[in-house]
């Protein structure tokens, strides 16, 4: 009789206060499936629950003492305000990664792996909306959020609330080969790995800094977006001195006045081209644009596509 051939790897998946499960289960079938496709590689998974008293296996696909290549924090299906502090796992996960075990995270996850400490002075992605908290929280991660995943060896860190299908397929791609990943995901009806969030990324403005000088040139900026504005025309408006509104503009909206103004243009671009048949070039003028080259440069910048590829994905009103 053949013996059965050992698992390329264990992927532990960590099972937190309010992580999702769905994330838990359907990453657990990914690498069941791209099991099956392998041609005799197998993926072992095991589920780990994790506490404030510390973190033991649940269930597991194998039998065996544990050897975990990867551990994976899914994502929270709470805010991160409301995410339990689990110092145990933390440490539990610290001594794992000492032993050669790669940490992983998705979304939110990102915090439950920041705890370990591990992740500074690392590059490191979150959901969009969540990495001005995951910064504040852990100044010393370096944070790039444009990325959906951020391989970064052995920490490995995906964007959005489902990324954890890009972070499956990235890691049956490094485990179980590229033949294999692309047969995983033709059988899952998915995309391959997808490389940015920045399609889905979207401008949300602070208007509740406290600043009133500033807000009054914020509130000048959306009501004339698509005027010609000087840096002038701003610090008139919020009574200070170049030098002076431009530091407090920075400081309130995290932003400088023209790089705010871009945003607030493309924003706009991005509604119309969801939600009208308008050219690509009447948009660009519609939003402040004299040059349409110029927008179609500035819209791929922020967004990582051409406006006509973005209306493809997004838009909602067919031509």
């Amino acid at each position: 009789m053949t013996r059965k051939a050992d698992p390329v790897a264990e992927i532990g998946l960590l099972i937190y206060p309010d992580c999702q499960l769905s994330a838990i289960h359907g990453l657990t079938d990914v690498f069941r499936i791209a099991s099956e496709w392998a041609g005799g590689s197998t993926i072992r998974v095991s589920h780990w629950q994790g506490g404030t008293d510390g973190v033991t296996c649940v269930w597991d696909s194998h039998a065996g003492g544990h050897r975990l290549s990867h551990i994976i924090a899914p994502p929270s299906i709470v805010m991160p305000e409301r995410m339990v502090s689990l110092p145990a796992t933390a440490a539990w996960m610290r001594e794992r990664h000492s032993e050669g075990t790669t940490l992983c995270s998705v979304c939110a996850g990102a915090f439950v792996l920041a705890e370990t400490g591990l992740m500074d002075g690392r590059r490191a992605t979150t959901h969009w909306a969540f990495a001005g908290q995951l910064a504040k929280r852990f100044p010393k991660i370096v944070l790039a959020e444009e990325h959906m995943v951020l391989d970064d060896g052995d920490i490995v860190t995906a964007g959005g609330i489902l990324a954890w299908a890009d972070l499956g397929l990235t890691l049956v791609e490094r485990l179980l080969g590229p033949s294999t990943m692309l047969a995983t995901a033709r059988f899952l009806l998915i995309e391959p790995p997808r490389s940015s969030q920045l399609p889905f990324v979207r401008f949300i403005p602070r208007f509740d800094h406290g600043d009133d000088a500033v807000l009054r040139a914020q509130h000048h900026l959306h009501a004339r977006s698509a005027e010609a504005i000087a840096i002038s025309d701003l610090h008139v408006i919020a009574g200070m001195t170049e030098r002076t509104f431009l530091r407090h503009f920075a400081a309130a909206t995290g932003y400088r006045p023209m790089a705010y103004l871009q945003h607030v243009r493309i924003e706009q671009a991005r509604r119309a081209l969801e939600q009208t048949t308008a050219s690509v070039d009447s948009i660009a003028w519609e939003t402040g644009y004299s040059d349409p080259a110029a927008f179609r440069k500035q819209f791929r910048k922020l967004t990582g596509l051409a406006p006509a590829i973005y209306r493809q994905r997004f838009g909602a009103v067919s031509a």
